[in-house]
């Protein structure tokens, strides 16, 4: 009996603290969109439909397109970096952990560092476009972080030099299990090494692929602070996420409700991503139980 209450004993307080500040303040959000809350919450049901005024909102419009843009960009270019990054280091190179821990030292920093960092590096007025001009090209011109339509750009370029190193070791711890053998044969056979990759390697990269799609897709959804770090926003509205947009609607404007509302729907785009990939986890732990 001691072996079988005392780690329920021990893990209580934290599952307890979990399930009112974690999920408990989920179901609180969900009430929330529902009510007329505006500065402060309110527990009375409001009249309006918030969702249906959420999404005739053409600052939420805009904030899904760009959503939209990022995330696609954001996941696409740290898959191809991070899988062709960890190919290179597994040719056995040279300072493999030197290279290794370049790559993956941007992790290391928070949003908000690498937002500023990336803010001072492409400002026209001290950043790379005066760096080249004073180095003698004056006609060169490098304005992305404020230009409205090109701004989003720059939040995609400072969030793939930030996350791909981490993409590229999961890459390369999938590439060191795959079994040697294997190789070893197709390479005795004749295959060339294009072959072998597109034929043998990539197909058994499988669960990193979804691993990285699954971590890459839920922090292009919450972002937040890399976006207010490097353009606030702006210029405008210009690069306004999903998460800018409940931020502001919730704190600024003093809109509750529909701030609320948008974070549930954050949480369903959330949910449709890592629930399906939770519940394949579980189902093969499930059959390599004994």
């Amino acid at each position: 009996m001691r072996h079988r209450w005392l780690p329920t004993l021990v893990l209580s307080p934290s599952l307890l603290l979990v399930g009112a500040c974690v999920y408990g303040f989920i179901a609180f959000t969900v009430v929330l969109s529902f009510t007329s809350s505006t500065i402060l919450p309110q527990l009375q049901w409001s009249e309006r439909n918030n969702y249906e005024r959420l999404f005739g909102l053409s600052t939420f419009a805009l904030s899904a397109r760009n959503l939209g843009l990022f995330a696609a960009l954001y996941v696409g270019l740290c898959l191809a970096l991070g899988m062709l990054l960890a190919i290179l280091i597994d040719q056995k190179i040279r300072a493999e952990n030197v290279f290794r821990s370049i790559f993956l030292y941007p992790m290391a920093l928070s949003f908000i560092v690498t937002g500023t960092a990336w803010k001072w590096l492409l400002d026209p007025g001290i950043g790379l476009e005066r760096t080249v001009r004073l180095m003698g090209w004056e006609s060169f011109t490098f304005d992305w972080i404020k230009n409205g339509e090109m701004a989003i750009y720059t939040v995609v370029i400072a969030a793939v030099w930030q996350t791909t190193g981490f993409v590229m070791a999961l890459f390369l711890a999938g590439l060191r299990g795959i079994d040697q053998e294997v190789l070893n044969a197709a390479r005795v056979d004749g295959a060339r090494s294009w072959r072998i990759y597109w034929r043998i390697i990539i197909p058994q990269l499988g669960p990193s692929f979804i691993s990285s799609f699954v971590i890459l897709a839920h922090m292009a959804i919450k972002s937040y602070d890399l976006v207010i770090a490097l353009t606030g926003g702006g210029p405008g509205r210009d690069t306004w996420l999903p998460s800018v947009f409940m931020y502001q609607f919730t704190f600024t404007r003093n809109e509750m409700a529909v701030g609320a509302a948008s974070a549930v729907v954050m949480l369903v785009a959330v949910a449709i991503v890592v629930v399906p990939y939770v519940r394949s986890e579980i189902r093969q732990a499930r059959r390599g139980a004994p």
